[in-house]
C-alpha cells in the first residue's frame, strides 16, 4: 500500500482527555477516532489490526468445529422478559422503540437470541454438544465510557455459546475453550493471567476471567507469590486463621464520641488499632434487612454475600433506611440490641476481644464489646476482600495484587437460561431435559487497546509482527530523487512478493514528518532509502529493538527474515 493513497490522520498533540496511553497512541496514528463518548470509528490501519486479532480468533475457534453465525443486534423485549433479565440487567442495557412503540435492546450479549434459535432445532441429545460463536458489534450504555476502547459504549465482541446434554460434556468444552482462550492470547503475544471470577448478571457458578496486566486496568489480580494460584479480587477466598486473646473480658461501657463516625476517627479517638474496630454496615439482600460485621481494617466484599445468600440483588443501605431501621446514622451502626435484623459476621469479628463498635445512638460508641457476650452472631463466613500479605488460598505462598483488563471471559452457565425460555431436549431415555450451556467471550476491539498497553514506548506504538497492520514500512526521504524512488519501488515489489505487507512512504513531506509518523504507527520494520540509493544501500531499523542496519538491496531479505523471525509468531 502507498501511503499517500491511505488515510493515516496522525497528531501531534496529545489529546487532553485521553487517560490512557493505548488511547492517546491509537489516536495520535491514526487508528481511531472518536465519533461519541465512548463510540470510535477505526480507520484503515486500526481496521488491519482488528482483521488480525479476529483472523486468529476464528482460527483457534474453527479448530474446535465451533459453528460460526451472525445474530441481530436488535433483540425482542419479550427474549428478555422471559429470561427475566429485562430489568435485572440495569441501566447499561440499551433499550430502543421503533415506530410501531415496540421494544428492543440493543445486544450487549446473546445469551437470549442464541437460546431462542436452537431451543426448536437441537431437540435430542443425538445432535448435542454444539458449539456456535460469532464476531459482531455490542452495545452498553456505559456510565462513565473511558480508557478508549477499554470501556466503550459501542464495541466489537467475540461471544460463543456451547449446548450440551450432561454436566460432563459440559465440563470438557468448557475445559477445551479455556485451552484456547490460552492459546489465543498467547499468540497475540499478550503478557495476562488466567484467574478465577464472578459471574454477575450472567447467571451461573464455574467462570474464568482472562486478564491483560495493565497498570490502568479497572480490576484486582489477587495472585500468590509461589503459585499459579490467580483470582478476582473480588473471588479470592480468605483462609486466615485469627488467634484469639486471652486479654481478661471487661466491663462494656457506653462512651459518649460526639462527630466520631469512620473507623479511623474512631481508633483515633480510643487509641486503638483499626482491627479493634467493628464495622456494621446495613444491607439490603432482596429486600431483606440483613447487618454486616467486618473488622475496622477490612472491607465487606459484596460479591462473597451475593453468593452467600444466591441473591439477586443486594443494595447498601440509604442513610435514611439505616435511621428507620437502627435509629441512628450510618457512623454509629452496632450489632449490640439489635433482635430483628439478622446479623452475620466475617470470621475475622470472631477473634476481636474488648473491641468498639457503634452504639446505635448518634455519637455513642461501645467499648469493651464482646461477641457472643454482648452480642450474637447468627453464622460466621468469609466476608471480606482478601488483602495483600494474606496467606494463599491454595495454602502456597503470600497474596500479591496486579492490576489487570478484562479480556476474555467463560462461564459455565448449566440451566439458567434454558430453562427460563423453554429450550428442552429428549434425552436417551425420551424424557425432557433443559438444554446445558456455556458461554464464552473476548473483546476484540478491547484486545487491541490491550496489546496497545503492553506494546509501546516514548516514541509510538511497538506491534508483535501478528497484528502489526503491515510488517514494513518502507520511506523515501527525498520523493524528488529518481535514484530513491526507484529503488524504493523495486524493494516494495520485492518485499510483498516474499508475502510481507508492505506500506511504502512516498508522500512529499519532510523526512523528519516521515520518521515521526513511523515511529508512531509502530510498525516492526522500517527501510530507510536515502543518499545510498545510487549504490542499493539502505538502512534497516528494528522497531522492537531500535538496532539498525547498512544493508545492500541483495541481502535486505536476509535481514528483514532475521527480524521478523525475532517477533512474536
Amino acid at each position: 500500500m502507498k501511503q499517500s493513497n491511505m488515510f493515516i490522520p496522525t497528531m501531534r498533540e496529545i489529546p487532553s482527555d485521553a487517560e490512557a496511553k493505548s488511547h492517546r497512541l491509537l489516536l495520535r496514528a491514526g487508528y481511531i477516532r472518536q465519533v461519541a463518548s465512548g463510540i470510535y470509528s477505526f480507520l484503515p490501519l486500526g481496521k488491519r489490526v482488528l482483521k488480525k486479532i479476529e483472523a486468529i480468533i476464528r482460527e483457534e475457534m474453527g479448530a474446535t468445529g465451533a459453528n460460526e453465525v451472525l445474530m441481530p443486534s436488535l433483540q425482542q423485549v419479550e427474549l428478555w422478559q422471559q429470561s427475566k433479565r429485562w430489568l435485572s440487567y440495569g441501566s447499561e442495557l440499551m433499550r430502543v422503540r421503533d415506530r410501531n412503540n415496540r421494544e428492543f435492546a440493543l445486544g450487549p450479549i446473546h445469551e437470549e437470541v442464541i437460546t431462542s434459535l436452537v431451543r426448536d432445532e437441537l431437540n435430542t441429545y443425538k445432535k448435542l454438544p454444539m458449539i456456535f460463536y460469532q464476531v459482531q458489534t455490542k452495545f452498553r450504555d456505559e456510565k462513565r465510557p473511558r480508557f478508549g476502547l477499554l470501556r466503550a459504549r459501542e464495541f466489537i465482541m467475540k461471544d460463543a455459546y456451547s449446548f450440551h446434554a450432561t454436566k460432563e460434556s459440559l465440563d470438557q468444552t468448557y475445559k477445551m475453550l479455556f485451552n484456547v482462550y490460552e492459546t489465543i492470547f498467547n499468540r497475540l503475544g499478550l503478557d495476562f493471567r488466567t484467574v478465577i471470577a464472578d459471574s454477575g448478571t450472567m447467571g451461573g457458578k464455574d467462570t474464568h476471567e482472562f486478564m491483560a496486566l495493565s497498570e490502568i486496568g479497572e480490576d484486582t489480580i489477587a495472585y500468590s507469590d509461589s503459585s499459579e494460584f490467580a483470582a478476582n479480587i473480588e473471588m479470592a477466598p480468605v483462609i486466615m486463621t485469627y488467634e484469639k486473646s486471652d486479654e481478661m473480658l471487661k466491663a462494656i461501657e457506653k462512651v459518649e464520641t460526639i462527630n466520631v463516625r469512620t473507623i479511623k476517627e474512631v481508633s483515633d479517638f480510643f487509641k486503638v488499632e483499626a482491627k479493634q474496630c467493628i464495622k456494621a454496615i446495613l444491607f439490603h439482600i432482596d429486600q431483606k434487612p440483613v447487618l454486616v460485621l467486618v473488622r475496622g481494617d477490612h472491607e465487606v466484599n459484596t460479591i462473597k454475600l451475593k453468593n452467600l445468600f444466591d441473591a439477586a440483588t443486594i443494595d447498601l443501605a440509604a442513610p435514611e433506611e439505616v435511621k428507620i431501621a437502627l435509629n441512628c446514622s450510618v457512623g454509629s451502626v452496632g450489632p449490640i440490641g439489635v433482635d430483628t435484623i439478622q446479623i452475620i459476621a466475617d470470621h475475622a469479628v470472631a477473634g476481636i476481644v474488648n473491641g468498639v463498635c457503634g452504639a446505635n445512638e448518634d455519637d455513642y460508641h461501645y467499648i469493651n464489646a464482646n461477641p457472643g457476650r454482648d452480642f450474637e452472631v447468627a453464622q460466621y463466613f468469609d466476608l471480606r476482600f482478601i488483602q495483600e500479605g494474606d496467606a494463599s488460598p491454595d495454602g502456597q505462598g503470600k497474596i500479591r495484587f496486579a492490576k489487570g483488563i478484562e479480556v476474555g471471559h467463560i462461564f459455565q452457565l448449566g440451566t439458567r437460561y434454558s430453562e427460563a425460555m423453554d429450550a428442552y431436549f429428549l434425552d436417551e431415555k425420551g424424557q425432557n431435559q433443559p438444554l446445558i450451556m456455556g458461554c464464552y467471550g473476548i473483546g476484540v476491539s478491547r484486545l487491541m487497546a490491550a496489546v496497545a498497553e503492553q506494546y509501546n514506548d516514548g516514541k509510538g506504538l511497538v506491534w508483535p509482527k501478528q497484528l502489526a497492520p503491515f510488517h514494513v514500512h518502507i520511506i523515501a526521504i527525498n520523493m524528488n530523487n529518481k535514484e530513491q524512488v526507484v529503488l524504493s519501488g523495486q524493494l516494495y515489489a520485492m518485499l510483498q512478493k516474499q508475502g510481507y505487507e508492505v506500506l511504502f512512504d512516498n508522500r512529499h513531506e519532510r523526512a523528519g514528518v516521515k520518521f515521526n509518523d513511523s515511529e508512531l504507527m509502530g510498525l516492526p520494520v522500517r527501510i530507510t532509502v536515502g543518499q545510498k540509493a545510487t549504490g542499493k544501500i539502505v538502512e534497516v531499523k528494528s522497531r522492537s529493538t531500535g538496532e539498525t542496519f547498512e544493508v545492500h538491496m541483495d541481502d535486505l531479505i536476509t535481514i528483514v527474515n532475521e527480524i521478523l523471525g525475532s517477533e512474536s509468531q
